[in-house]
C-alpha cells in the first residue's frame, strides 16, 4: 500500500511540475519554485518525491541546504553515516561541502521545502543496493 498518496496533488503549495533536474534523480519527482532572492544566491522550492524516488548524491559548494519536511516519509543520508528517517515536521541542515542525498521511502510519497545557497555538484545515483537496505 502506498502511503501519503495525496501529496501528488499538492499540500501547502500547489502540485509541482515534473522536475527539470530529473536527470539527477532516480524515479519521478516534482518541483514548485517558491522564491529566488534578489541577489540570486538563495532559492527555495518544494520537491515532491514518488515512492522510492530520490536524488543523486550531491554536494553544496559555498553554501548550504535546509530541508523542511512538509509531508510523507523519506530518508536523508550523509556519506559515511547511517540514513535518517524523516517525517512531517523534521528539519535537516546540510553544511557546505557535505556529500548527501534525500528521497522518499519505498512505500510513501515524500515532500520537503529545500532552501539552498551555493552551487550544487551532482554526483552518482544512490544505488539500489544502498537504498534497498533501508527499512
Amino acid at each position: 500500500m502506498i502511503k501519503n498518496n495525496e501529496i501528488k496533488d499538492g499540500t501547502i503549495f500547489e502540485a509541482g511540475q515534473p522536475n527539470p533536474y530529473g536527470e539527477y534523480f532516480v524515479g519521478d519527482t516534482f518541483l514548485t519554485n517558491l522564491i529566488q532572492a534578489p541577489t540570486g544566491d538563495l532559492g527555495a522550492g518544494v520537491v515532491a518525491f514518488e515512492p522510492s524516488s530520490r536524488n543523486n548524491w550531491h554536494i553544496h559548494h559555498d553554501g548550504y541546504q535546509i530541508l523542511l519536511v512538509t509531508a510523507g516519509e523519506g530518508w536523508y543520508q550523509e556519506e559515511g553515516k547511517p540514513a535518517v528517517s524523516l517525517k512531517k515536521g523534521d528539519r535537516i541542515v546540510t553544511a557546505d561541502g557535505i556529500k548527501h542525498w534525500h528521497g522518499a521511502k519505498k512505500d510513501s510519497w515524500f515532500e520537503h521545502i529545500a532552501i539552498t545557497t551555493g552551487t550544487p555538484e551532482w554526483l552518482e545515483p544512490v544505488s539500489d543496493e544502498i537504498y534497498d537496505t533501508l527499512v
